[in-house]
């Protein structure tokens, strides 16, 4: 899958935005299974979740959550809750980057307090040859990027190729294989 065979779309921002201050946190609601949109699940064990961006502004961009709703992406967890959450992004991203050649792997948590307050990793694999100008910040931001409309058969296809690489965990290293 190639990025340039997907249209980019702009995103109705002030919709979003409203939608994420107002609404049930969308991933609790992925969680349960009740998110009406498609989040197509690349990993989940009873701590953590992985799943295919709705809004992708890079092919192969995943979220991990942890299962329980926290709000502050350091303070809320235990050092051991940290370490075995951020293991999962090591292993999801991993997978990502064997699935998607990815010159490099953007990994950061982004959120807030006034929406989309349930913690979460965002794990953005930039293609090789974008130039210097179009990386980093630039590349993730929707607003000038818009997204990737991808369809929903494509980005199952995706999420599935992603989740046949996730490495298993290593009992006893916190999930660290590699």
């Amino acid at each position: 899958m190639r990025e340039a065979t997907y249209p980019r779309r702009q995103l109705d921002l002030e919709a979003y935005s409203a939608r994420s201050q107002s609404a049930p946190c969308f991933i609790c609601k992925v969680i349960d299974g009740t998110n009406p949109h498609e989040h197509p699940p690349i990993y989940r064990d009873d701590t953590s979740i992985a799943f295919l961006n709705r809004y992708p502004t890079l092919l192969g961009y995943v979220l991990v959550a942890p299962i329980e709703h926290r709000e502050n992406a350091v303070t809320d967890f235990s050092t051991e809750e940290y370490l075995r959450l951020q293991a999962v992004v090591h292993r999801v991203g991993v997978a990502v980057s064997e699935v998607l050649p990815t010159e490099r792997l953007y990994v950061l948590s982004l959120g807030s307090k006034q929406g989309n307050s349930h913690v979460h990793w965002h794990l953005a694999p930039l293609p090789p040859g974008v130039a210097y100008e179009e990386q980093q910040f630039r590349a993730l931001m929707m607003e000038t990027q818009g997204y990737f409309d991808v369809p929903e058969e494509d980005q199952a296809a995706l999420a599935r190729a992603i989740a046949s690489k996730v490495p298993p965990a290593d009992v006893g290293s916190l999930g660290v294989t590699r």
